[in-house]
């Protein structure tokens, strides 16, 4: 394999739809729950989705979502949830209005982070 042609700007269509935001806001929430099976990842996949559906006019994208178990670094299972926004507040109303109730949740963290692009590269890799 080799890289040919890096540039600081898209020059093809192709890299025209990889144009990365100026600047953004990730938000990430983790639901610490009390257990995990298959019912549980279920459960919060419909959940989340609840979160889709009631977030019209909130300016966002889905990121990732997951399930880490718990590990001998760790006690807790976390559901996972990265969302990039710029609405912050609405989307954690949202988000929060959704997970209150739920009884297998110990806990709801939320960590909020601003990115600003520092530089942007592009390059083909021929195969």
């Amino acid at each position: 394999m080799k890289i040919v042609d890096i540039s600081n700007e898209a020059i093809t269509k192709e890299e025209k739809k990889l144009i990365q935001d100026d600047s953004n806001t990730n938000v990430a929430f983790f639901i610490h729950l009390k257990e995990f099976n298959d019912e549980v990842r279920n459960e919060l996949q419909t959940r989340l989705e609840e979160v889709f559906l009631f977030a019209k006019g909130v300016d966002w994208k889905f990121d990732s979502f997951g399930i880490e178990q718990a590990r001998s670094r760790k006690k807790d299972i976390l559901g996972y949830f990265v969302f990039k926004t710029t609405n912050v507040e609405k989307l954690q109303k949202l988000f929060i209005n959704e997970f209150k109730d739920y009884e297998n949740a110990q806990k709801i963290s939320c960590s909020v982070a601003k990115y600003e692009k520092v530089e942007e590269k592009f390059f083909q890799i021929e195969v």
